[in-house]
């Protein structure tokens, strides 16, 4: 084919025939001409010989001789014999094209059998370098800057107009400017003046779009670098060109990837899964960049999140099985500001992405997309199975408002979280906060199922009305917020799921730690939303005896821990009173009344304030105890407060242990005695107390030498003082010999007492305990116990 080619160069079909019979034998025994080649270049020369594929053509022979073109190893003898041929004439040039892959095993190895065609293509490429080698004098394509005039001249026109020339070096100035002034956002050598000179030479290109197109897509096997960067360049322009694109230059971030000619170009070379990565995390109506960029004011102004993982997949798609994968952080901004931009912007959208996206990883300040989802899709998929299983979220929302209410619970007594039914819900004198479960969320200003299951909750306990229904507050969830708050808690399990089956699921080191640093975010997450979405406090109020009982709503606000927010807005409101003065006490006896005659019993007072809504919300019993002491210790005690007695005396028609104007020992549990109205128990105390000087019946003067008497033998009165009625006295004991110091007590006291006739003596022992380091759970039940067995009248424990 070759002799005949050359003679019918020369002169036509009559020369070709004497060419071709100079080597018919040859080619008929399907062997090299050898030397005869170089008689046909010298006979027909000058002659340029041109082969292309020649390894594609190779690869194909096999050892066996009945192929028309010989066998494989006669292939290279005629290599052999046709570059020594013309090496040894003048006016002959023989040009070559071989694949430019490397012949020892690499990583790009699948790439390079795709270029050569196999083992036997490899061998081919191996023998004919071998023959070749010896005499070449090897040309490669042109450089990277060398291919910026090529492309640029072959998609643009040249420029004329001084003002086009004035445009490029204005905009150049500006480009280097900004890289020059923020050398620590972009790479070392964009602030040198040289970079100038190469945006300058790559106009209207950024050098970064040819910078990865040259050294990173050129590795691929069947990317080629000339044809493929002038047929992708081509679609981008053409696409930009169309959608009307103003920006200074075509950066990476501005290559329209979400255009169906530019995603070809983009993915023809890769694996055919390429597709649906740039559809999701890259470019796309529907992609996740979009979508941030639309959720995130500020980054929407720039299209941040969009332009950033163009820029990464530019530079990180062809790279998969490079040593060193992805782009850094700092090209990465180089790729996407533009002046007049912040480089925070950019980087506050990395981090966006690097957190969301299902096929993008990073590795330190390295960042690449891979078709292989990360953890972050494992993530999406399991927190998406979650939401068919509810009552794990919820399981996990309970348990960390559980673990809130129990390290602070404000102002109450006692906190119920989450009761299923309204007999969860003891019926008590302390003020306590009912938390609601998700399921009975809340709308303001609607009969919502919090409000449905409140009421419920404060009218009964069970089948039973509820009796001490001013001590209940709800807090519920808002229902709008509620759906957040469950997605959060979602994700959070989900990335809690991923690290405990880190070894089943084969985890490298980078991405334990991506998965630990996204637990951590989500649990963040979590606990912000918690105080956001349990916001509605609902609170009965009642005016007055005569009015229905309304729903006060009330919305938190702040950060604290749950109960400590309710309990602090309701103290501010006087919704839930702390303590109680010992007027406003008076104030509350006198107003609906509750005096019950002219007494009432304070246990009376703490069933009557647990009871009626109307009625002030104590925080419990001691509250009010601490009022009846406050009250008991006013000078202006007739005026402002009351009296207190230990009993009444139905016989007598009197009060025992009445007394006022002084400071009393009252428990804050379970406090015994009577309050007793100010003007009753004036009489009792002026008819009691005789004043000094009035003589008590049947008490008359002696005359002689009686005492006070007189000479004259004349009666006089003599005044008789009056005797003490009562004895009252407290005495602390050692702890450790209690037992015989009340002994002796009773010996030396108590006894005298109680031998005088009508005398009626009793005696009650108080003890107050406080250990600091808290009481022991057996030491609780046997006091406990025992106090019951020795029929103590009041008896108990408590936190503080």
């Amino acid at each position: 084919e070759l002799a005949w080619h050359v003679g019918f160069a020369a002169g036509g079909v009559s020369e070709a025939k004497k060419s071709y019979a100079r080597v018919a034998a040859d080619d008929e025994r399907a062997t090299s001409p050898g030397d005869a080649l170089r008689e046909l270049f010298n006979t027909y020369g000058p002659c340029l010989v041109l082969i292309d594929e020649w390894v594609a053509y190779a690869q194909q022979l096999h050892d066996t001789p009945d192929l028309p073109g010989g066998t494989f190893d006669t292939q290279f003898t005629f290599a052999q014999a046709l570059t020594e041929s013309a090496r040894a004439v003048k006016n002959c040039l023989v040009a070559v094209s071989l694949p430019a892959s490397d012949t020892l095993p690499s990583p790009h190895a699948t790439a390079e059998d795709i270029e050569v065609g196999g083992v036997r293509g490899r061998e081919a490429l191996d023998r004919l370098r071998n023959v070749i080698g010896r005499i070449e004098s090897p040309w490669r394509p042109a450089s990277a800057d060398e291919s910026f005039e090529i492309v640029r001249r072959r998609l643009f026109q040249p420029m004329t107009d001084p003002e086009q020339f004035k445009a490029r070096d204005v905009t150049a100035r500006a480009f280097a400017d900004l890289y020059r002034t923020q050398k620590g956002e972009f790479p070392a050598e964009c602030a040198e003046g040289e970079y100038e000179r190469r945006l300058k030479g790559a106009y209207p290109i950024h050098p970064e779009v040819f910078a990865r197109l040259y050294e990173d897509w050129s590795t691929l096997a069947k990317f080629q670098r000339t044809r493929g960067v002038l047929r992708l360049m081509a679609a981008v322009i053409h696409t930009l060109w169309e959608r009307g694109d103003r920006n200074p230059l075509i950066l990476p971030c501005t290559i329209p990837m979400d255009d169906h000619r530019v995603q070809f170009e983009l993915t023809r070379y890769l694996s055919e899964n390429w597709v649906p990565v740039i559809e999701k995390d890259v470019d796309g109506p529907n992609s996740l960049p979009v979508r941030l960029d639309s959720e995130v004011p500020n980054l929407g102004k720039y299209h941040a999140c969009r332009r950033v993982a163009r820029t990464i997949y530019l530079g990180s798609a062809p790279t998969q099985r490079a040593a060193h994968q992805g782009v850094e952080d700092r090209r990465i901004r180089l790729g996407c500001v533009m002046p007049g931009e912040a480089p925070a912007v950019f980087g506050d959208a990395l981090r966006r992405l690097a957190g969301e996206a299902t096929y993008l990883y990073q590795d330190g300040t390295r960042y690449w997309y891979s078709t292989q989802p990360t953890v972050t899709k494992i993530a999406e998929d399991r927190a998406a199975r979650l939401a068919r299983e509810p009552e794990k979220v919820a399981r996990e929302i309970e348990r960390r408002v559980r673990e809130d209410v129990r390290r602070r619970c404000g102002e109450f007594c006692r906190v119920h979280d989450f009761p299923r039914t309204s007999q969860d819900v003891p019926d008590d004198f302390d003020a306590r906060l009912v938390i609601l479960t998700i399921d009975h969320p809340h709308t303001k200003g609607q009969e919502s199922p919090a409000l449905v299951f409140a009421k419920e909750i404060l009218e009964r306990r069970g089948h039973s009305p509820r009796h001490y229904r001013n001590t209940l507050v709800f807090l519920a969830a808002d229902q709008a917020r509620l759906q957040d708050l469950e997605e959060a808690t979602r994700r959070y399990l989900a990335w809690e799921s991923i690290l405990q089956d880190k070894e089943d699921l084969d985890l490298s080191p980078h991405q334990v730690r991506q998965a630990e640093s996204q637990k951590a975010a989500a649990d963040a997450t979590v606990a912000a939303r918690l105080p956001e979405t349990f916001q509605w406090l609902l609170v009965p109020v009642q005016t007055d005896p005569q009015t229905e009982v309304t729903w006060q709503e009330i919305r938190l606000q702040g950060n604290e821990g749950l109960a400590v927010r309710a309990s602090t807005r309701l103290v501010r409101e006087e919704l839930l009173l702390t303590r109680l003065a010992g007027t406003r006490l008076r104030m509350e006896l006198d107003k609906i009344p509750l005096w019950r005659g002219d007494h009432v019993s304070i246990r009376q007072l703490i069933e009557d304030f647990a009871h009626y809504i109307y009625l002030p919300r104590l925080r419990s019993p001691a509250v009010l105890a601490e009022a009846v002491r406050d009250g008991m210790g006013l000078l202006t005690w007739e005026r402002e407060s009351f009296a207190y007695a230990d009993s009444f005396d139905e016989t007598g028609g009197r009060y025992r242990g009445l007394r006022a104007g002084g400071h009393i020992s009252l428990p804050d549990t379970d406090p015994p005695g009577l309050l007793v109205k100010p003007e009753v128990a004036r009489r009792q105390l002026d008819t009691e107390q005789r004043p000094a000087g009035q003589v008590p019946e049947g008490v008359s003067g002696a005359a002689g030498g009686e005492p006070g008497g007189t000479a004259g033998g004349g009666a006089t009165a003599t005044s008789v003082p009056a005797r003490p009625r009562r004895f009252h006295g407290s005495v602390s004991l050692d702890p450790l010999r209690a037992g015989a110091d009340a002994g002796k007590i009773a010996q030396e006291v108590i006894s005298h007492l109680a031998g005088l006739p009508g005398a009626q003596v009793r005696v009650t022992l108080e003890i107050e305990a406080t250990v600091p380091g808290g009481v022991p759970d057996p030491v609780v039940r046997t006091v406990t116990e025992n106090s019951r067995t020795l029929k103590f009248t009041s008896q108990g424990f408590e936190e503080e």
